[in-house]
């Protein structure tokens, strides 16, 4: 996306306060961190920023509290770890966003931060309400937005606060993500493949439609391969499906052809008669009625491996099967090392996005490199999409 302001390296941030929108939205359970991926990448900015001498004021959601406050949505865990890494004061304000927080922001010394509580406990954040907006806009001298995975919402932290700011940037983190992602839609190195995952073919058509556009081929796996499966007359039992997409898959295959872009579906599968039970290897013709398609085959998994080895850019969201079960994790931990193998080897331009993607490489624990691996959900799929994401359109 042309036109962007993003944060200037040289600027002068002396005394300055910046309200910095980021994105610590992760998963806590029992107040105890389980994943630190978010939180480690925004620590050099933040880390840069103290070192200028600026007075920061940080912003993030956590979960979906819908307007109230639920404290097992806190950021208080979060808050205390930063608190530990960063060699500055820092502070945790749990009031309203009201004067007492004007009065506490202007007591910021440099390089000190105030961490706001979980912006999401207010529902005028969600609502957009101008007045909010013009609230967070009022405390400090310059907004940085570096949350990329938020900014496909029209919300108060990264949409409205802009109207109310004289100065708005995208941070480091925000250009990367949209550079990695052009990189595939826009400066990609043919040929281009993409792998497609997840279960339902509606939340990703406009996807697929743009990518065809551009990609020499695009790979169908996890639950959304089933309804590809269905549509060529093969039985997949109980597997999962999505409902009246005949339509869709054939929209999806003229556009494909006219395109000259190769759709590829599994030639076998990984089934079982549950999701805790065992793997069995079986080919298309011998899936039975009560079988559960869980993940790709080990021929459909050789030819994926060919697809990868004659392509320069790679972009993949989604799994390849149930990954939650490690018996169901062998086609999409087969991928991504491939992937990864082929990205070492300076062979390879690979970015990877979406919740499940990079939920599933994490829980591999397998040591892989990739050339951006994305952990925005919504906002990396609507800007594959093509859309104008509301987040950046209010920072050009």
């Amino acid at each position: 996306m042309s036109g962007i302001k993003y944060f200037p390296q040289d600027l002068n941030l002396e005394n300055k306060t910046i309200i910095l929108r980021v994105d610590l939205n992760v998963p806590i359970v029992e107040k105890k961190i389980q994943d630190f991926t978010r939180i480690s990448l925004i620590l050099p900015f933040l880390e840069e920023l103290i070192k200028k001498k600026s007075k920061i004021i940080l912003i993030s959601h956590l979960g979906r509290p819908k307007g109230l406050r639920d404290s097992t949505l806190s950021l208080l865990p979060i808050y205390k770890h930063l608190k530990e890494k960063l060699n500055t004061n820092m502070y945790f304000y749990t009031g309203e966003i009201n004067e007492e927080l004007n009065f506490k922001c202007s007591y910021l010394k440099n390089s000190e931060v105030l961490l706001i509580e979980n912006i999401r406990f207010f529902k005028e954040e969600t609502d957009n309400e101008e007045n909010f907006s013009k609230k967070i806009g009022n405390l400090g001298d310059i907004y940085i937005n570096d949350a990329f995975s938020c900014s496909h919402r029209k919300q108060a932290s990264i949409y409205g606060v802009t109207k109310f700011i004289k100065v708005a940037y995208a941070g480091p983190l925000l250009k990367k993500e949209v550079a990695a992602i052009d990189s595939v839609v826009k400066s990609k190195k043919e040929p281009l493949t993409c792998i497609i995952g997840g279960s339902k073919i509606s939340t990703k058509i406009t996807v697929i439609s743009n990518l065809i556009k551009s990609a020499s081929n695009i790979i169908i796996v996890g639950a959304m391969a089933n309804n590809f499966l269905k549509y060529n007359n093969y039985e997949i039992g109980r597997s999962l499906k999505e409902n009246n997409s005949s339509e869709i898959i054939k929209k999806i295959i003229h556009e494909a052809k006219k395109n000259k872009c190769k759709i590829i579906i599994p030639e076998d599968c990984i089934v079982s008669k549950s999701f805790e039970g065992t793997a069995v290897t079986k080919d298309l013709k011998s899936i039975e009625k009560d079988d559960i398609i869980l993940d790709v085959g080990p021929k459909t998994l050789k030819a994926i491996e060919k697809i990868i080895d004659s392509s320069n850019t790679v972009m993949w969201n989604g799994p390849a099967g149930y990954f939650e079960n490690k018996n169901f994790a062998v086609g999409t931990n087969y991928i991504a090392e491939k992937i990864s193998e082929n990205t070492k080897k300076k062979s390879l331009i690979s970015v990877l996005g979406g919740g499940d993607t990079v939920s599933a490489i994490n829980k591999s624990g397998l040591k892989l490199s990739f050339t951006h691996l994305s952990t925005a959900g919504g906002a990396f799929l609507e800007y594959l999409e093509g859309k104008d994401l509301p987040g950046l359109s209010v920072l050009k």
